[in-house]
């Protein structure tokens, strides 16, 4: 039986974290490529963009394969430079105009390519290998676990809040964290609080710091959680002047169980930002939480965990695998053979269902990719519950 009493830990990062610049500039290049392959009247489905990205101070490096519309470095270099502008990056040690951008894209090995590509009765095959997960419970209205959905909201909150000019003394970078305790297995308290935030002016003070952001922490988590013991690290060593990809180097795709749940949920190890969605890294992740999630909201169970497997080349998915963790009304061999009927669940069927061929991935790249909002223009379709209906018959 799983423990009902327990603390649990899960942090977030922000836009301005040096892994999180590089995530925004890769997924700023795979929406550039979409947006310019249909101005270009290109077939979005032979897109396809793996893109890496390094950042140290003052010096970015853009490399990996792509095809589709034929862009010059200018335009990449000009897209990379907006990005860090948006973010907020004008230091000494990485600013947005004065960086210096390389760019090593190049074509999309042939090998890789006659795999993935359909032909003949072939469909559209899977970019990669792999295992894929996707989770939802009933802690949050949004079907998330608490501790990162309160993690993104803090980090969220202040961003905003920086961005509209009401908090001048802070820099892009920061990280939170926050620990949840369980009771009777519901979230109900939180019993230590973590911001360390960027400041940009030098000489301010932990203590003013805190008192800078506690009331957006505050704002975020439900009224009653923050009592007398609950414990608060606010720039805990003290100072935070220097950050960014100037006080640490950033890559794409470190920052892999911020972006989903948390820890609260297993991962398959493959990051989301910089690819295409032929990647099933991406595009089946995000399937696996559209399913898991629609499953939750069905009233099926209070916590679902899917699991996907593919093959590199190969359309069908090798394996699906349910967990309800004890909390389902249906069975989960049964529930497994309805989720594949209910969805297509190949790189082609996920891509058409949950209409991923659009540019809608640099707004990803930061405070998590579950849990947000559907928006109208088709980005985050993988957190709709329009398939509630469609399990309900199925179960009825």
């Amino acid at each position: 039986m799983a423990r009902q009493n327990y603390l649990f830990t899960s942090e977030s990062v922000s836009e301005g974290h040096p892994d999180k610049v590089c995530d925004r500039i890769s997924d700023e290049i795979v929406d550039l490529f979409f947006r310019e392959g249909a101005k270009a009247g290109l077939d979005p489905y032979q897109i396809r963009v793996a893109c890496e990205t390094l950042a140290t101070t003052n010096r970015v490096v853009i490399a990996g394969e792509v095809r589709g519309p034929k862009l010059s470095e200018d335009t990449i270099i000009h897209v990379a430079r907006q990005a860090i502008r948006d973010i907020g990056y004008e230091q000494e040690g990485f600013h947005w105009e004065h960086a210096k951008i390389e760019v090593l894209l190049h074509a999309q090995s042939a090998d890789i390519a006659q795999g993935v590509d359909a032909s003949g009765n072939k469909d559209e095959g899977a970019g990669d290998q792999g295992i894929m997960f996707g989770y939802a419970c009933r802690e949050t209205p949004e079907l998330m676990p608490a501790p990162i959905h309160y993690a993104h909201k803090v980090l969220r909150l202040i961003s905003e809040a920086r961005h509209n000019g009401i908090e001048k003394g802070l820099g892009p970078d920061s990280k939170s964290q926050v620990t949840i305790r369980y009771e009777n297995g519901k979230p109900v308290g939180v019993t230590q609080i973590v911001v360390s935030h960027q400041h940009t002016v030098e000489d301010l003070t932990s203590s003013q710091i805190r008192e800078m952001i506690e009331p957006y922490v505050r704002s975020a988590l439900p009224e009653g959680w923050i009592d007398k013991n609950t414990v608060w690290h606010i720039n805990p060593t003290g100072k935070f002047y220097i950050g960014g990809p100037d006080g640490d180097c950033g890559l794409t795709g470190r920052k892999i169980i911020v972006d989903t749940y948390g820890g609260a949920a297993p991962h398959g190890g493959g990051a989301f930002s910089g690819k295409d969605p032929t990647k099933v890294d991406r595009s089946a992740a995000y399937a696996a939480r559209y399913l898991a999630k629609n499953v939750v909201a069905a009233g099926l169970a209070d916590r679902c965990t899917l699991q996907l497997a593919y093959a590199i080349g190969v359309a069908k998915p090798l394996s699906i695998y349910a967990d309800l963790h004890g909390t389902g009304v249906v069975d989960e061999g049964k529930l497994e053979s309805v989720l594949m009927d209910a969805m297509n669940l190949s790189p082609r069927g996920i891509r058409e269902h949950l209409q991923l061929n659009k540019p809608v991935y640099a707004r990803t790249s930061a405070y998590g990719h579950f849990g947000r909002q559907p928006d109208a223009d088709g980005g985050f379709s993988w957190e709709k519950t329009d398939l509630v209906d469609k399990l309900k018959t199925y179960f009825s």
